[in-house]
Formats: structure tokens, C-alpha cells, sequence
């Protein structure tokens, strides 16, 4: 124990460090004049999660392994569940209520998914049309329970993550270009299956002003908040736009926008960084790791994390539309950081894993 304690990736660790002092630090200027307990629970969650990052950097990727079908299959049955008996929230149900605490089972599948697809695509030739088809169902399955949530976001990171996948498998072009070429009627459905108010952001997102006190209002708060900011920002505490509660969803959705505009751009500077050397690392470790399944899920966690990151920021920025996905680490939210803490702990398995091999011993199994 002691020796994979000295093992763990010393850069993962301080972007780590780095991006929980950010977070609970906008968090606090987000909800300093409004539900301080959002704060507090913020700080259990992460708690919560440094503890269940621990644990899971002590578990054996072969386990892991041998535990993706009943990861994947009870994140489903979670999915399944609900429609019939989730809780609804702003109008979305997306939320399952275990009595204790609720947790959305969207943020689990997330990684069930990558856990499936890096255990089949590591452990079957990728160019057969069944190990193409299967993979496929693998992940619509999930997507459609998603999107009827609604929860447009998440199934979009769903869609790009198992794409990512699919690419660092190895499969053959011609079967990456039929699944592209199916795109389009995966969109059609996508977007038969919007709710109005999902239809309205992606057409009002080029032109907010087409609505300013409607669907343009979120993309046009948040740009007021992020230009306002300059290079130094307004000051810890200092911020107009979150302090009279300009910003919808300020404290998940748009916290970007606070940071913004109490930090100005070298706030910003400073968390794009921290995510630069943090997905640059978790390459690193793909490339270096020590089998195939390691090298396949590390890609697949990575993917999540940039297009996170990407959405959040892009949507804020006003170059996205509003779909409602969480900054990575920033965000309040106990399911999506315990999610992404459980997600790391595994890139951080891998890292000390692939430490522990011997250069020239090549593993028996892919999935070793």
C-alpha cells in the first residue's frame, strides 16, 4: 500500500489540489449572497470523493475489468428507472431519490460506458461487423434513456466519448465513416426528441439578442459577466452579475461566468492551465500504459474530461449552445464529482500499474 502511495502521479495530484482550492473558491463567491449550504455540502462531497478516490486508486484494473457488464447493467436499470420513479427538478427528470441522497444515474453511466467499451474493444479483434454493431448498442442504449430525460448534454458527451473510443480502438476507417455516415439520422432523432426549450437554444444560440429576456438571456448574462471581468476581474467577492443574481444557474451550470468576472482573465488563465497539464498527463499515461484495456479506458475518461471542459466553457462563452453540462471539478453537484473523482482514481490506477510493470514483460491478456 505504502509503495503505490509513492507510486501515484505527482502531477495528477497537484492539478488535483489545484482545481478543488478553484472550485470550492468560486463556489463560495457563487453562493455568498444567496444558499451558503450549497457551499457546505459542496465541501462533504468532496470529502466524500477524496475518500472514494483513494480507495478505488488501491483497486486492481483486472477487477475492474471483470466488474464493466455489472457496472454497465445496473447504471441501465438506473437509467430505466427514472422515468417511472425519478424526481423532477426545474423540469427535467433526471434525478433518482435513494432516501439518504439522490444522485442522477446519467453521471454513472458516463464511465459505466467507458468501462464496457475499453473491457470489449481491449479484449475482441475490431474489425468484425459484430464487434462493430455490439459497441453500437452498448451506447445507444443509454443515449435514448438520456436524452428523454431531457438531459441533451450528457448524450452528446455519450455520443463523442464512444466515438473517441471507437477511433483509439483501431477500427477500420470504413466502419468510423459508416457510423459518421449514420449521424445524421441519429441527429433527426436527437432533435425530434427535443423539448422546445432545447430547440430554442440551439437556434437562438448564434443570436441571443433574437430574444434577450428569453432563450438569448443565459448566453447574454454570462457574456456580460465574462467581458466585464478584464485581465485582474472586479475581486473575490466583488462580482455585480452573481451578487444581484443576473446569472441563471451561477453556481453549477454558469459558475464559469463568476469566475470570469471576479478574476478577469488571469483567473481564467490559471483553471484552463490546470485542465491543459491534467488531460495533457491523462494522455501520457494512455500512451504509456501497460495494456490495452488501460490504454483504451484512460482515452475514454480523457475524452469526457476535454469535452466537458469544452462544452461548459463554449456554451458560457456564447460559441456553444445552452445544453446544461457541469465544468469539471467547478460545478456544484455531488453526483457529477464523485463520478469524476472515481474516473481519475482509475487513470491513477493506471499510472501506478504501468509504474509497476517491468519494461520488457508484455502482459498475457489485454485486460492485464
Amino acid at each position: 500500500m505504502i509503495q503505490n502511495l509513492r507510486r501515484m502521479d505527482k502531477t495528477i495530484l497537484l492539478c488535483l489540489l489545484g482545481l478543488m482550492t478553484v472550485g470550492l473558491l468560486v463556489l463560495y463567491a457563487a453562493v455568498y449572497h444567496g444558499d451558503i449550504r450549497v457551499f457546505q455540502k459542496q465541501v462533504v462531497f468532496w470529502l466524500l470523493g477524496l475518500a472514494l478516490f483513494l480507495a478505488i486508486c488501491f483497486i486492481p484494473l483486472r477487477a475492474l475489468g471483470l466488474l464493466a457488464w455489472p457496472v454497465y447493467i445496473i447504471a441501465l436499470l438506473s437509467l430505466a428507472l427514472v422515468p417511472l420513479i425519478g424526481d423532477v427538478h426545474m423540469g427535467a427528470r433526471r434525478w433518482l431519490d435513494l432516501g439518504v441522497v439522490a444522485f442522477q444515474p446519467s453521471e454513472m453511466m458516463k464511465w459505466a460506458l467507458m468501462l464496457i467499451l475499453a473491457h470489449w474493444f481491449a479484449s475482441r479483434e475490431p474489425n468484425t461487423l459484430i464487434n462493430f454493431f455490439v459497441p453500437l448498442i452498448i451506447t445507444i442504449l443509454p443515449a435514448a434513456l438520456i436524452i428523454i430525460q431531457p438531459d441533451l448534454g450528457t448524450t452528446l458527451v455519450l455520443l463523442f466519448a464512444a466515438l473517441a473510443m471507437l477511433i483509439a480502438s483501431g477500427f477500420a476507417w470504413r466502419w468510423i465513416l459508416i457510423a459518421l455516415a449514420a449521424s445524421p439520422i441519429v441527429l433527426y432523432g436527437l432533435w425530434q426528441n427535443m423539448h422546445n426549450y432545447q430547440k430554442g437554444r440551439i437556434l437562438s444560440f448564434l443570436n441571443p439578442e433574437l430574444d434577450p429576456l428569453g432563450k438569448g438571456y443565459h448566453v447574454i448574462q454570462s457574456s456580460i459577466a465574462i467581458g466585464s471581468g478584464g485581465f485582474w476581474g472586479k475581486g473575490y467577492l466583488q462580482g455585480t452579475q452573481g451578487r444581484l443574481h443576473f446569472l441563471p444557474e451561477q453556481h453549477t451550470d454558469f459558475i464559469f461566468a463568476i469566475l470570469a468576472e471576479e478574476g478577469g482573465l488571469l483567473a481564467v488563465s490559471v483553471l484552463l492551465v490546470l485542465y491543459a497539464i491534467l488531460i495533457s498527463r491523462m494522455l501520457t499515461i494512455a500512451f504509456h500504459a501497460h495494456s490495452r484495456f488501460a490504454a483504451l479506458l484512460t482515452t475514454g475518461i480523457t475524452s469526457i474530461f476535454i469535452l466537458y471542459a469544452f462544452i461548459n466553457i463554449g456554451m458560457v462563452s456564447g460559441i456553444l449552445p445552452v445544453v446544461g453540462v457541469p465544468l469539471p471539478f467547478i460545478s456544484y453537484g455531488g453526483s457529477a464529482l464523485l463520478t469524476m473523482l472515481a474516473a481519475l482514481a482509475i487513470v491513477m490506477r493506471v499510472a501506478i500499474e504501468s509504474k509497476n510493470q517491468i519494461p520488457w514483460q508484455r502482459p498475457s491478456s489485454p485486460l492485464s
